[in-house]
C-alpha cells in the first residue's frame, strides 16, 4: 500500500507547532488552576483537593504530551522516516485527544471553545493529513511487514548487548513457562530464578564496591529499563518484577543505611541471597504512606512489631523484609514518627506461611488471589510481637524516625521502571497482534487485510513507540540526577496506555483473546495491575504531578 501522508522529516516541524499550541493551552489551564489554589503565595492542598476532576485531566494531559515531546526529540536524532511517521501520528492523536479533554470541561478550565478551535483550525493541514483513515492504514501495512521494528532506538552498545541478551532469556527460558505459572498460580520457578542470579540481575543497582554492577560514581537507569522491558517482555509477573524490589531495597539502604548495613546487605542483595521483598502498604494506608500503623514498640536488644502489612508482593519468597513501622506513638508527629526496619524470615513457596522464631512473637502470611500478575503472589501479613533486633533498624540509633525519607529514597526509581515494565507488556502483546493478522483468515483474507485492522496496529505501534522514548528519555535525565516529575508523568501515562494496547491485542485476536490459553489474555490482566502500584494513577496525578505542575504554573 502506498503511503499517502507527508514524508519523514516533513512531519516533524508542524508536529512539533501543534505541540507547542496545545502545551499553551494546558498552560493556561494550570495558570487558572494556580489563582484558585494559592494563599498567601503558597499552594494550599485542602483547596487543590476542590478541583481534582481539573488537575486529573490536566495531568493526562500534561503526560501525553510529555510523551510526544520526547517521541519527537528521538525521531530528529533518529532521522528515520517511519520513525517520522510514527510521531506524527501519535502528535496528532495526542493533541486532538487533549483538545478533547480540555473542550469537554471549558469553564473548568477557563478557557474558550474558540481558543481550542484557533489551534485545531491553524494546524488542520497536519492533523488532517496524520488522522484520515488512508494515512493511518498505509502505516498500518508497514507495521506488518516489519514485524515488531519500531525503527532504531539509538541506545548505546552496551545496552544493546543488554537487550539482546535478556530478549534471548525471555524468549527461551522465560516465555515456555509463562502461562503455566499465570494459569497455575505458581511461584517464579527456579529456572528463571536462578538463571538471572546467574546473570547478576540482581545487582543492577548496586555499586560495584558493594558487589553489585553498577559504576559507584554514578547510577544507571538505562540499564536497568532495558533489562526490566526485556523481561517483562517474557511475563510481568514471573521475570518483569524481580527487580524491583531489590533496586527499591539497595536505593534504601544506600540512602539511609549505616556502612556496616551496606557492607552487609548490598553484597548479598547482589547476587539474590536472600531475595527480598517491601512492606510499606497497609489496609488502610496505600498511597498515604505517612498514615502507616504497624508499631514498633522498644524492648530489650530491639523492637516488637505489631500490625498488618498488605500487598507485600513476593513476601512469601523472601528472605527479608523491609518493613516500614510507627517507632513514636504520637499521631501528630505524621511521617516523623516513622522508621524502617529489615526482617529476616525463611523463604517459603508456599501461598501461606508463618514464622516462629526463637525470640518470640509471630509472623504469618497470606497470598491474596489475584486476576493477573501472578508468580510473583502478593501476601497480607501479620506481625504479632515479632521480635526485631536493635542494629536491624535501618541507619540504626540515627535512622530512628527517619523512614519515610528513607521509603521515598528506595521508591525513586520505582516509577520509571514501572514505566518500563508496561513497555515490555505492551511489546509482547503487539508483537501477538500483528502475528495474528497475519495468521487469522476471515471472508477468505487475513485480518491483517482489512483497513480496520490496519489502523489499530499503527496506532499501537505509534503509542507504544511514544512510551519507549518517554522511558528511555526520563532514565536518561534520571542517571544525570534529573527527570522526577517527568518520571511521574511517564508512569502515568505508560500503564494507562499499556490498557489500551493490550485491549487491542486481545481484540484483534476476536475469541481466541479472551481463552485463557491465550497469551494475550494474561497480558490485559497483567496490564492492569501498572496504573495501581507503585503509586496509584489517582494520587501520582493529584498528589504529585498536578501539584508539581501548578506550582511551577506562571
Amino acid at each position: 500500500m502506498t503511503d499517502v501522508s507527508p514524508k519523514g522529516g516533513q512531519l516533524l516541524d508542524p508536529a512539533a507547532a501543534v505541540l507547542d499550541s496545545t502545551t499553551g493551552l494546558i498552560d493556561r489551564a494550570l495558570s487558572a488552576l494556580k489563582v484558585k489554589t494559592v494563599d498567601n503565595g503558597k499552594l494550599s492542598n485542602a483547596k487543590l483537593d476542590g478541583f481534582q476532576l481539573v488537575s486529573y485531566e490536566l495531568s493526562l494531559c500534561w503526560a501525553e504530551c510529555c510523551a510526544a515531546r520526547f517521541m519527537l526529540d528521538h525521531a530528529r536524532d533518529c532521522k528515520d522516516d517511519f520513525t517520522s511517521r510514527l510521531c506524527g501520528l501519535f502528535c496528532a492523536e495526542a493533541v486532538t485527544a487533549v483538545c478533547a479533554r480540555l473542550r469537554a470541561r471549558l469553564a473548568d478550565f477557563e478557557l474558550a471553545d474558540a481558543d481550542i478551535s484557533a489551534v485545531l483550525t491553524a494546524h488542520a493541514p497536519f492533523l488532517n493529513s496524520q488522522l484520515n483513515a488512508a494515512s493511518i492504514a498505509a502505516i498500518g501495512a508497514d507495521v506488518i511487514d516489519r514485524g515488531a521494528d519500531l525503527g532504531p532506538d539509538l541506545l548505546a552498545e552496551r545496552y544493546i548487548m543488554m537487550r539482546d541478551t535478556f530478549h534471548k532469556f525471555a524468549d527461551d527460558v522465560v516465555m515456555p513457562l509463562a502461562e503455566h505459572v499465570h494459569r497455575q498460580d505458581l511461584i517464579i520457578p527456579d529456572a528463571i530464578l536462578e538463571a538471572l542470579k546467574e546473570m547478576g540481575v540482581f545487582g543492577l543497582s548496586i555499586p560495584e564496591s558493594y558487589g553489585g554492577l553498577q559504576e559507584d560514581d554514578k547510577e544507571d537507569t538505562m540499564g536497568m529499563i532495558v533489562v526490566t522491558e526485556e523481561l517483562s517482555r517474557g511475563s510481568l509477573g514471573a521475570a518483569g518484577s524481580l527487580i524491583t524490589r531489590p533496586e527499591i531495597l539497595s536505593r534504601a539502604l544506600l540512602k539511609g543505611g549505616t556502612e556496616e548495613q551496606k557492607q552487609h546487605w548490598l553484597p548479598q542483595l547482589a547476587v539474590g541471597e536472600p531475595l527480598c521483598a517491601v512492606a510499606v502498604t497497609e489496609p488502610n494506608y496505600g498511597s498515604d504512606v505517612a498514615g502507616v500503623k504497624l508499631k514498633a514498640t522498644p524492648t530489650e536488644g530491639g523492637w516488637l512489631l505489631n500490625g498488618a502489612k498488605t500487598w507485600c508482593t513476593f513476601g512469601g519468597k523472601a528472605g527479608v523484609l523491609m518493613v516500614l513501622a510507627r517507632t513514636n506513638p504520637d499521631p501528630g508527629l505524621g511521617h516523623r514518627g516513622l522508621s524502617m526496619f529489615l526482617v529476616e524470615k525463611p523463604s517459603s513457596d508456599g501461598h501461606e506461611f508463618e514464622v516462629t522464631p526463637d525470640t518470640g512473637g509471630k509472623l504469618t502470611g497470606r497470598a491474596i488471589a489475584t486476576i493477573g500478575y501472578r508468580g510473583m503472589h502478593s501476601y497480607e501479613l501479620f506481625f504479632d510481637d515479632f521480635f526485631v533486633p536493635a542494629d536491624h533498624m535501618l541507619g540504626g540509633e540515627e535512622g530512628e524516625g527517619k523512614g519515610f525519607y528513607i521509603a521515598m529514597a528506595g521508591f525513586a526509581g520505582g516509577r520509571i521502571q514501572t514505566a518500563g515494565r508496561a513497555v515490555g507488556v505492551m511489546r509482547a502483546a503487539f508483537e501477538r497482534a500483528i502475528s495474528y493478522s497475519k495468521e487469522r483468515v476471515v471472508f477468505s483474507h487475513a485480518i491483517g487485510d482489512y483497513q480496520l485492522t490496519r489502523v489499530k496496529l499503527a496506532r499501537m505501534a505509534a503509542h507504544l513507540a511514544a512510551c519507549r522514548q518517554i522511558t528511555y528519555g526520563v532514565a536518561r535525565l534520571m542517571d544525570e540526577g534529573k527527570g522526577d516529575m517527568e518520571a511521574s508523568g511517564a508512569k502515568l501515562f505508560t500503564c494507562k496506555t499499556a490498557e489500551w494496547v493490550t485491549r487491542e491485542a486481545l481484540q484483534i485476536h476476536g475469541g481466541m483473546g479472551y481463552a485463557e490459553e491465550s497469551p494475550v489474555s494474561r497480558y490485559f490482566v497483567d496490564a492492569r495491575v501498572l496504573s495501581i502500584f507503585e503509586g496509584a494513577e489517582e494520587t501520582l496525578a493529584l498528589k504529585v504531578v498536578t501539584r508539581s505542575l501548578v506550582e511551577n504554573a506562571a
